[in-house]
């Protein structure tokens, strides 16, 4: 039931394709569809005004090679609002995509923490939530945030937890290099590269409402104007990222433990959540990355990432 209803309300896929991914029949999609309704497993929600939401979303598609979920949302909605319309679309995503034996793995952040708070319980069997980057930094531990974050991905699924109990900057790549090397982080590495699905948001250098790594004491103030020298835009799991999607060269990067690019590119599915239009730039610097595969994202920030994209 939950997996029709996640294709055909969210995905907007037709009941005879549904009936071909479940094989099944087309009466009894619609049948299933019915009971979702009635069960509450779906509700519906009429919006007296017009939305560009649909549009949007294949726009985004079309121009990035994506798939794309925008969630309409006025336009006088404050962030925490907008943040909750799409941390529930995501965590209602999540629960349709994973399942036993897979392995998820989460980056911590903001946003990331308001998705934990609406992910139904969907318990798996050998299935496991990994830390995508280390949390710890210079003014306090960040170990406990990080790790009641990826926890309560992992009491969800009922999954096995893997925490990444590194920092979120090493002060030296060398320091970082010899770490790298020790089995008891190579092993969280390991599983990190198993990954079927990457969940993270993007960062954001500017904005009335400042991402994680820049406000709770990850970076002193050089760290920062070297940012801002380097033409960085954001970051996503902490690797920073320019306006044109580059990265490789930046020298913050090298010191930072969470996966670059090159090696998010390599999980099957990679779901970027985004809220806030001050984060359409940093979007849009990852999506020139290619780090992403899907994105759920608000009316308002998808239409200021076109609009960035077409200047």
């Amino acid at each position: 039931m939950l997996r029709a209803a996640s294709m055909y309300y969210l995905q907007d896929l037709k009941m005879e394709v549904i009936a071909r991914h479940l094989g099944t029949s087309r009466s009894t999609v619609s049948r299933l569809l019915k009971q979702a309704r009635a069960s509450g497993l779906v509700e519906i929600t009429l919006r007296p005004s017009s939305s560009r939401a649909p549009g949007l979303g294949r726009s985004v598609s079309a121009a990035f090679g994506i798939e794309s979920y925008v969630v309409p949302v006025p336009d006088s909605a404050s962030h925490v609002e907008r943040l909750t319309q799409v941390s529930m679309t995501a965590a209602r995503l999540l629960s349709s995509w994973f399942d036993s034996d897979m392995v998820m793995g989460v980056a911590w952040g903001t946003t990331l923490a308001s998705v934990s708070r609406f992910l139904a319980p969907k318990p798996t069997r050998g299935a496991s939530v990994v830390q995508l980057n280390g949390a710890a930094n210079m003014r306090t531990s960040g170990v406990e945030y990080a790790s009641d974050l990826i926890s309560s991905f992992g009491s969800a699924f009922d999954a096995a937890v893997h925490h990444f109990s590194v920092p979120a900057f090493f002060d030296y790549p060398d320091t970082k290099d010899a770490m790298w090397r020790e089995r008891s982080v190579r092993r969280v590495l390991d599983m990190q590269a198993r990954a079927d699905i990457a969940v993270f948001s993007v960062g954001a250098v500017a904005g009335a409402v400042p991402s994680h790594v820049y406000s709770a004491g990850y970076l002193d103030d050089e760290d920062v104007q070297l940012l801002h020298a380097e033409g960085v835009v954001g970051d996503v799991c902490t690797v920073f990222l320019r306006a044109d999607g580059s990265w490789q060269d930046i020298a913050l990067n090298a010191r930072a433990t969470g996966p670059d690019p090159d090696q998010l590119q390599h999980v099957p599915r990679r779901l970027c959540v985004v809220a806030g239009d001050n984060k359409a730039a940093p979007l849009l610097a990852a999506l020139r990355a290619g780090v992403v595969t899907d994105l759920v994202v608000d009316e308002i920030t998808a239409a200021r990432l076109l609009e960035s994209a077409n200047r």
